[in-house]
């Protein structure tokens, strides 16, 4: 089976909420979604979608996965789709970095692995290790009363895991962690995410301030440095995200005991073959993860139901349903969330089919 060619569609996804606000001020209120085909003389096309979260969150932006699309995908014909280490082998040889390019090329190609098989990704990354996994509601950063309000509602809905974006005013931040806690009750699990928003000097406050609390700390400050110097000034659970970029830094973390969980973002990793890795070393580790990406719509949220399905339910600390948060649905056959929780379909691939009424023509045409 050889690659002939490749297709890229550009799509918007607005949110429900109509914005979703994080640290330093950031925001997104449509988000910019590349879907991508990989089309191969077999006549089996695998599909995969990359959403980064705007252009301030990680070295990613929409129109940059379209651009490195352009310069890669050329290089990519010929090969075969289900030699996957070669494949991956090859695209950073053709293109050194951008992993957040490489992995929609990946995770198509995952997907026809599993069409050429008949099973679905889930089988192929190890199998059914969980039958459904339980998900976790992001909580934009508003006001603590607004915050509170919105995880009551969601709870009502069925989840049980929370993520709280903080990062802004070190006194509004306490305050947004303590009401919102306040409405939890015993099992919930809530997660102050910083994303890189706060000062050492803030985190170290805040932290001591939340001391009392049933709370997971993540990503305090921009850099690994100043999130360890964090990390050993509380006794909270401490979660990494943004300076997990690769099994390098993976394994640093690990030798310094730098986190209790690692939010596990497959394009920010570059696909679900390195994806798969660190997955594989945070099990063998006895590492939780969430597994997650950086956002997107109904592709994305099922290549991760298909890596979290195949995880351990005990290192599976949460998955994320990105499709909930949009208002437009772009295939079908996506995971759709019951009482807080989802599961990977068993069809062969990844399940989906995406809804080219809804995508339009192609914004990229390789071969």
């Amino acid at each position: 089976m050889k690659i002939t060619g490749i297709k890229a569609w550009q799509v918007d996804l607005p949110l429900r909420e109509g914005r979703y606000s994080w640290s330093n001020g950031n925001f997104v209120e449509v988000f910019d979604s590349t879907v991508v085909a990989v089309e191969t003389d077999a006549g089996i096309t695998g599909y995969a979608e990359c959403c980064p979260l705007g252009s301030a969150y990680l070295p990613a932006y929409a129109a940059g996965v379209r651009a490195g699309l352009a310069e890669l995908g050329p290089k990519l014909i010929g090969l075969d789709p289900t030699d996957l280490l070669v494949l991956n082998r090859h695209m950073d040889a053709v293109l050194r970095g951008h992993p957040y390019v490489k992995a929609p090329v990946d995770i198509a190609c995952w997907d026809i692995l599993g069409k050429s098989t008949g099973l679905p990704v889930y089988k192929l990354l190890g199998g059914a290790a969980q039958e459904r996994v339980a998900l976790y509601r992001a909580i934009s950063q508003e006001a603590p009363e607004t915050m509170a309000r919105k995880i009551a509602g969601y709870r009502a809905e069925g989840y049980t895991r929370f993520q709280l974006k903080v990062g802004g005013d070190a006194d509004t931040d306490i305050a947004r962690i303590r009401e919102t806690r306040a409405v939890l009750g015993a099992g919930d699990v809530l997660v102050a995410d910083a994303n890189t928003g706060w000062t050492r000097a803030e985190a170290a406050r805040i932290v001591a301030a939340v001391a009392d609390l049933d709370v997971h700390i993540e990503q305090p400050c921009p850099t690994y440095e100043e999130c360890l110097s964090v990390r050993r000034r509380t006794a909270r659970p401490f979660v990494l995200d943004e300076v997990i970029g690769g099994l390098d830094t993976l394994l640093a973390a690990l030798a310094d005991d730098a986190m209790d969980i690692i939010n596990l973002k497959i394009s920010k990793v570059g696909g679900l073959t390195k994806a798969r890795l660190m997955r594989d070393v945070c099990v063998a580790t006895g590492t939780p993860m969430t597994i997650e990406d950086t956002w997107g719509g109904d592709i994305v949220t099922a290549a991760i139901a298909h890596l979290a399905r195949s995880t351990p339910e005990e290192f599976c600390f949460s998955a994320t349903d990105f499709n909930s948060y949009g208002t437009v649905d772009i295939a079908d056959g996506a995971p759709r969330r019951a009482e807080g929780f989802m599961t990977a379909a068993d069809a062969p691939g990844l399940g989906v089919v995406p809804r080219f009424d809804v995508l339009g023509s192609p914004v990229l045409t390789i071969g």
